[in-house]
């Protein structure tokens, strides 16, 4: 094959790949309207959108046009993608000399632009070097021509192969064995209280604040998590509790998932106590919590969970939490704490393959404040 028929935008093309591929982790995306056009995601980096523009583009009018378009597929993305922000990087490489580049707003925080027709242009270009400082030391290749495309091009299939096989064995269902656990225990205490008594049971180990600050029955903040008043209150959690608890079981790993159930249950009950003095029963705060980690990791994967995360987990914990206000005798304070604790136990925890140390960090830290202040608030300042 002549390796003469690859030119210097196409290297460019494809080290601009395995560079945002291989070791930035941007993941192709297939965008509607875009012609001529490599876009590349990563929503954990600052900058989520890469867009490699290969189409010709030689003159103002066109540059405007484009950039229009993409500032509509862009608003379409992140509508879609829940971001609140979303910056985007321009790269064309193939601009007219009509095109006056130097009217790009190249102040704007949102949308920056890149002019490339040599390969110093981008290992000079101080977009670049603010937000990509390692560019440089992967754009150099022992290889040249055709053996250079190989090699890019197999490392990307490699990077996509790692990527499909993570996501698989994130996605793929898991023994459970947990979540049955739990709900075996909460049906074994309520049968249990039939033989000792349901009253005697809740007087005992309910969530009741003025028992735990008087008589320092700190126990009633897990064991009231584990009684249900009645046999519908019960079988509506252990039926939410097996639909929830084995994805997030699933998801994160058995002991991850304990961990999340018990802050969640543990946050439920503090500030079930700290704004309310009526004794409270039932492990709808630790499900609640569970609900939190499911959109958490519905964040996450929500380009992996497209619609799914949108339109049926958002839905679900909105309108569980409405009717948490609008049921009467329904602890909505250990619902929304249970939720809280929840997404601040999986931020804590981290999710496999998306876990940075930093936020698993600053999770443990808001997780600990939190639990000391609802400690502060509803035990020792009442």
């Amino acid at each position: 094959m002549n390796k003469e028929i690859y030119n210097e935008r196409d290297l460019i093309t494809m080290k601009l790949l395995y560079y945002f591929i291989t070791v930035k982790n941007y993941n192709p995306v297939v965008v509607q309207g875009a012609k001529n056009e490599i876009w590349l995601e990563n929503l954990q980096e600052e900058i989520k959108i890469v867009r490699i523009v290969n189409n010709y583009i030689h003159n103002n009018e066109q540059m405007e046009f484009d950039i229009f378009k993409t500032k509509r597929l862009v608003s379409k993305i992140r509508k879609k993608t829940f971001s609140i922000s979303m910056k985007v990087l321009n790269i064309f490489t193939d601009l007219g000399d009509n095109v006056d580049f130097k009217k790009m707003n190249s102040d704007d925080r949102i949308y920056k632009y890149v002019n490339v027709k040599v390969e110093n242009d981008i290992l000079k270009n101080n977009v670049i070097k603010e937000n990509f400082g390692d560019l440089k030391n992967n754009f150099e290749f022992n290889e040249t021509g055709f053996n250079l495309f190989i090699k890019i091009t197999n490392d990307i299939n490699e990077k996509n192969r790692e990527e499909a096989i993570k996501n698989d064995e994130i996605f793929r269902p898991k023994k459970v064995v947990v979540t049955y656990v739990l709900i075996g225990i909460l049906v074994f205490i309520y049968l249990l209280g039939y033989v000792v008594g349901q009253d005697d049971l809740i007087n005992m180990f309910a969530v009741y604040g003025p028992f735990i600050r008087k008589y320092h029955e700190y126990y009633r903040l897990i064991t009231g998590a584990f009684l249900h008043g009645s046999i519908f209150h019960l079988l509506s959690n252990c039926y939410a509790l097996y639909v929830v608890g084995r994805q997030i079981e699933s998801f994160y790993g058995k002991t991850k998932f304990l961990i999340i159930y018990f802050f969640s249950l543990l946050i439920g009950s503090l500030l079930s106590i700290t704004l309310s003095e009526n004794p409270s029963v039932g492990a709808s705060g630790a499900i609640f919590g569970l609900m939190g980690s499911l959109l958490y990791f519905g964040y996450y994967y929500r380009v992996y969970l497209g619609s799914t995360w949108k339109d049926n987990i958002l839905p679900v914990i909105v309108i569980n939490l409405f009717l948490s206000f609008i049921i009467q005798n329904i602890d909505y304070f250990a619902h929304i704490g249970g939720l809280i604790g929840g997404i601040l136990a999986s931020l804590a925890v981290g999710i496999k393959y998306k876990e940075n140390a930093s936020s698993r960090i600053n999770g443990i830290i808001i997780s600990i404040i939190l639990t000391v202040f609802l400690i502060y608030l509803g035990i020792f300042m009442k």
